[in-house]
């Protein structure tokens, strides 16, 4: 018997260049589209083939997630 599981994801969505990215915040899987709705869609897909092959994946739970910007200084 298989039981399907619920978990709520956060995903952050920017432009690069021609392309949209989405990535779920919540485990490390992104994916991209030529459009926002079609970077979410393949994020999706991207998502359940992730599950599909990860039997017990852990899932960082992001209440209110928030953008912030900051300088970074490096050499």
């Amino acid at each position: 018997m298989n039981t399907m599981k619920t978990v709520q994801i956060n995903s952050a969505v920017w432009k690069v260049g021609n392309y949209f990215v989405a990535q779920c915040l919540n485990v490390e899987v992104s994916s991209f589209g030529d459009t926002k709705d079609e970077a979410l869609d393949n994020l999706q897909e991207a998502l359940e083939l992730y599950l599909e092959d990860n039997e017990h994946p852990e899932f960082t739970i992001i209440d209110k997630p928030e953008i912030v910007g900051s300088i970074l200084k490096y050499a």
